[in-house]
């Protein structure tokens, strides 16, 4: 590696303070943990949390069309379903943690239909037989999520918490890579 390259990296690796991703990785425990424990009480209360960030976010949205008036049709729209999704969310958290539930499943069987015919596509040009193999599990599995959704509803967070605690323990081993580099 070269000089240049190596103190760019090394710039790089320190643009980020090494606490952070403990901070971090150790929320993503507790938030995993949590999950498993009490999922229900614990989806409830992150349904809150996003529905305050949505309705923030729908405030400084309208806000911010003051400042700047560029697009400020969409600027409000965005504004208005921020402040309505979010105030949904507050108010009605268990109703608004089933809808995004479902909604989130929803979405996943769809992309893994696209992606299942997409990579049998592939396999079919010269892609392999294990591309496939992929496109036919990923099709399997949209089709399961598709019409068992409520399934995947009820499996959701444990599915999130295997992978908050996971990514947790990710990130702070990453954590402790920084500091000592």
């Amino acid at each position: 590696m070269t000089t240049a390259a190596s103190t760019a990296f090394s710039e790089q690796k320190r643009a980020k303070p090494w606490w952070i991703p403990l901070v971090e990785g150790i929320a993503l425990l507790i938030v995993g943990v949590l999950l498993l424990t009490s999922p229900l009480q614990t989806i409830v209360s992150l349904t809150r949390v996003l529905g305050l960030f949505w309705f923030l976010s729908g405030i400084f949205e309208i806000v911010s069309i003051f400042v700047d008036r560029s697009a400020w049709g969409w600027k409000l729209l965005g504004g208005i379903i921020g402040l309505l999704a979010g105030y949904y969310l507050v108010t009605a958290p268990a109703a608004g943690a089933l809808i995004l539930g479902f909604t989130l499943v929803i979405f996943l069987g769809i992309q893994s239909l696209i992606l299942g015919i997409v990579h049998l596509v592939q396999a079919l040009r010269g892609a392999g037989w294990a591309m496939g193999i992929i496109g036919i599990v990923n099709i399997i599995f949209g089709v399961l999520l598709l019409g068992n959704s409520l399934i995947g509803v009820a499996a959701l967070p444990w599915v999130i918490a295997i992978f908050a605690i996971l990514g947790g323990i990710a990130a702070i081993f990453m954590a402790l890579r920084l500091r000592s580099a």
